[in-house]
């Protein structure tokens, strides 16, 4: 299983400095994860990255440093909640005279919810975090600033409680990325080193949010450009990385299928981690300063891109029809 399948980045305050190996170590083995208890709605901790039972929890490989977060949610079904909760209130109401008031019914289905916990599915996720200390530069695997959010917090207290906070800041660049994308689109000018496939999503803000997705589709087409013109945005775009990475770009700048080309199988167990990690690190750390070149380069956090607008140089549609379908 590839290393990052998604990513966010993140930038790292000049002014921090790392923690101690072994300090960072003894304070993740401490939050080690623990499935969810029968009455506990989520549990977050901590594993060892190369799925060794009391491995160690961050690793470092080829100056990297890798590890792994695990969130464990119970999900109680919204609906079985509200019938029990409906079913309380009306018993409540024909032995007393009265209907349970908002404190009283959020106090019931608090008791409905702990009651049904015990036989909930849960769901366990696992997200990888490399910090590269040259870049200064968190990755998350995430496919979204949104996912990456609840991964961050565990961290970001890790760091606080042995000395060393955090500062993080999103990636900002001069041109935000639905701009950059709708230009690469309308001049059909790839950036430098860059090559568009043939996955496309599209969607115009506003009450009507339409949405025109094309999949495994030559990207070749005037109607593209009318598409922008009209105020529809690029959203997402798949795009290759000098013929040896190929990933799906985000209004976000989140990197979502990443796909590295022409790797040869590697071995399994330790020797297979290690592989992996200093492929994907190795490829990753060379594209994404391409990338954010691309986009007119990295701001500084809190400066302002720039606005997202269509682009000016449209061409009239032409007969060519989209295959409007999901990624």
């Amino acid at each position: 299983m590839p290393l990052f399948k998604n990513i966010v980045v993140y930038r790292i305050g000049a002014d921090w400095t790392p923690p101690a190996f072994e300090r960072l170590e003894a304070e993740l083995q401490r939050l080690a994860f623990v499935p969810c208890q029968p009455t506990q709605e989520l549990s977050v901790g901590w594993q060892p990255p190369r799925g060794q039972e009391h491995g160690a929890m961050v690793e470092l490989v080829a100056g990297q440093w890798i590890l792994k977060l695990a969130i464990e949610r119970k999900a109680v079904p919204g609906g079985a909640v509200r019938a029990e909760l409906e079913a309380r209130c009306k018993a409540i109401e024909q032995a007393t005279g009265r209907k349970p008031g908002r404190k009283e019914k959020n106090e019931i289905k608090q008791e409905i919810v702990h009651t049904f916990l015990p036989r909930a599915f849960s769901k366990r996720a696992t997200h990888t975090l490399w910090l590269d200390l040259e870049s200064r530069s968190l990755v998350v695997a995430a496919g979204s600033l949104k996912g990456a959010e609840p991964v961050l917090k565990p961290l970001v207290d890790v760091m606080a409680e042995i000395g060393h906070p955090l500062p993080l800041a999103p990636l900002n660049t001069a041109t935000a990325p639905a701009t950059a994308m709708g230009d690469w689109l309308t001049t059909r000018q790839a950036p430098e080193g860059f090559t568009i496939d043939r996955d496309l999503e599209l969607k115009k803000a506003g009450e009507e949010k339409s949405v025109v997705r094309y999949a495994r589709h030559s990207l070749d087409l005037d109607e593209i450009g009318q598409h922008i013109q009209e105020g529809k945005l690029p959203t997402q775009l798949a795009l290759t990385w000098n013929d040896k990475v190929s990933f799906v770009l985000t209004e976000q700048l989140g990197i979502r299928k990443i796909d590295i080309r022409d790797v040869e199988e590697t071995p399994k167990g330790e020797d297979g981690f290690d592989a992996d990690v200093a492929i994907a690190t190795g490829e990753l750390a060379l594209l994404l300063p391409d990338l954010l070149s691309s986009l007119g380069g990295e701001l500084a956090p809190g400066a302002m891109p720039q606005p997202v607008a269509p682009a000016a140089a449209v061409v009239a549609p032409q007969d060519a029809a989209a295959e409007e379908a999901p990624f």
